[in-house]
């Protein structure tokens, strides 16, 4: 195990700068640190995810915790890749475990005719928040690869993949506590 954080505080970023994992300084506005924000946001929110499913209606909650606590694993180490250039800590199995719950999670689930909003009960809602900061967070790993060419691929799928399983899980947890999911009317404005 690494160094543990015995001081909170440093003072070294106060001039508005930032260190990374290998040692070097960015600006705090850096694209790379805008990343790891979006990746440390979002698994807040899966953090918030896991929680509400804790005092839910769902009955298996034992699968969809350790589902998630693996999610945040990964997202932590993302977070190591982002902030040490040229690392490499996911592994491919990990993209292979959301696929294949997306695809079980699927064949539960009633082919889709209409879009859907995100809204319904707190879980689906929050599993919804969670997949649109998994988009922001993609879109910042994705600045960072533009730029600098040193975001491995197995991160860029995660996080790809993570908001599909996402949107599928919102689906899933909306059936689970027996809600209806909210569907976008094309022409709402034409019923006030």
């Amino acid at each position: 195990m690494g160094h543990r954080l015995s001081k909170i505080y440093t003072r070294t970023g106060d001039a508005g700068t930032t260190g990374l994992g290998d040692g070097s300084r960015v600006a705090k506005d850096d694209l790379r640190i805008a990343a790891l924000g979006d990746v440390d946001e979002l698994n807040a929110c899966i953090g918030i995810l896991r929680s509400q499913i804790a005092v839910s209606s769902i009955e298996d909650k034992a699968t969809w915790d350790n589902s998630l606590s693996l999610i945040q694993h990964w997202l932590f180490d993302l977070g190591g890749e982002v902030c040490i250039p040229n690392y490499t800590m996911l592994q491919s199995s990990c993209i292979e475990f959301l696929e294949q719950q997306i695809d079980q999670m699927n064949e539960e689930l009633p082919m889709l005719k209409e879009f859907i909003l995100p809204a319904g009960t707190l879980v689906c809602s929050y599993a919804h928040q969670a997949r649109a900061v998994c988009r922001r967070a993609e879109r910042s790993l994705m600045s960072v690869h533009s730029r600098d060419q040193n975001i491995q691929t197995t991160a860029l799928q995660l996080l790809n993949r993570l908001s599909d399983w996402l949107f599928v899980a919102s689906r899933t947890l909306q059936r689970a506590e027996g809600g209806q999911e909210v569907l976008w009317q094309k022409n709402i404005n034409d019923t006030i």
